[in-house]
């Protein structure tokens, strides 16, 4: 009897929790669609989602050029940061010595907790120098939409090694030594045999990774440039959604920091969209 109660107390603890984060997220959403819908209605959706003029003072409220800015940094860090994780996450998963994995896998680790300002002084102290000396050629900045997606591709590593590695090994060792059975080299075997059947958690460490670098904020306004304009290229200085919002929120008033919430709202969106997508190709891979 005492079980059975213990049990169904503990069962009532659980579901409370669940519903507290529940509630924790449907108050977020209600706060950024009741303050940032008005907004949008005031200014215009086509007006404010497409704009590319950003001019508080003048009660001009265009983000298009944030948007575009947040797509172009975390597209090429993506570009940049895919190819090393994965790489990184197989060598860990079958290629690395035990000795060796001792070492770098609790540095990987210890990435993830690295504020993301030491990242932004690491930036600006070493990535923007490069990036101006490498571009002079281009007249470039150096704080860019280049320098900013190199930071962010080395900020996502943790992330998405974190979740690919354990998907790597999740692969029974079945279809590994079916591989070498067949034939197939060790390199073969893991990147013909194991490497596609755990596409779908390399997938949510991407995914994982998008989210992480399209949210992440005091770094790239570190070297970003933050200029509110249509990006003209790798080498020039853009601004994020994020970005926008953090730098304007401390003043802003009226309109103004209502559209500055409905930039919330659009961000809120890509990652909704980006999750959503994501469920779509896992139903896909199980049809």
């Amino acid at each position: 009897m005492i079980s059975r109660l213990r049990e169904k107390g503990m069962e009532l603890v659980f579901l409370a929790a669940a519903c507290i984060s529940i509630l924790c997220v449907a108050l977020i959403c209600i706060f950024l669609f009741a303050n940032g819908l008005p907004a949008m209605r005031e200014i215009g959706v086509a007006g404010f989602l497409l704009g590319k003029v950003w001019k508080p003072g003048a009660d001009i409220y265009g983000i298009f050029p944030m948007i575009a800015g947040s797509v172009y940094v975390t597209g090429f860090a993506l570009l940049i940061g895919v190819p090393v994780a994965l790489l990184t996450a197989i060598y860990l998963a079958y290629f690395c010595p035990e000795g060796v994995y001792r070492f770098v896998k609790p540095a990987i680790d210890l990435m993830a907790g690295i504020p993301s300002v030491v990242y932004g002084f690491f930036g600006i102290a070493v990535l923007v120098p490069a990036v101006r000396s490498v571009g002079e050629v281009w007249n470039a900045r150096g704080n860019s939409i280049l320098t900013a997606a190199i930071l962010l591709a080395i900020m996502i590593l943790p992330t998405m090694i974190g979740v690919a590695e354990p998907a790597l090994k999740a692969v029974p060792r079945s279809y590994y030594e079916g591989a070498l059975a067949l034939g197939a080299t060790h390199e073969r075997s893991v990147f013909a045999a194991v490497l596609p059947a755990a596409k779908s958690g390399i997938l949510a460490g991407i995914v994982l990774g998008m989210g992480r670098a399209m949210g992440e904020t005091m770094a790239v306004i570190m070297v970003a440039g933050n200029q509110a304009r249509m990006p003209k290229g790798i080498w020039q200085g853009i601004r994020t959604l994020t970005g926008n919002i953090v730098l304007e929120m401390g003043y802003a008033a009226g309109l103004h920091r209502e559209a500055l919430i409905a930039t919330g709202v659009v961000l809120f969106a890509f990652v909704l969209m980006i999750n959503l997508a994501f469920s779509v190709l896992r139903k896909g891979e199980h049809a």
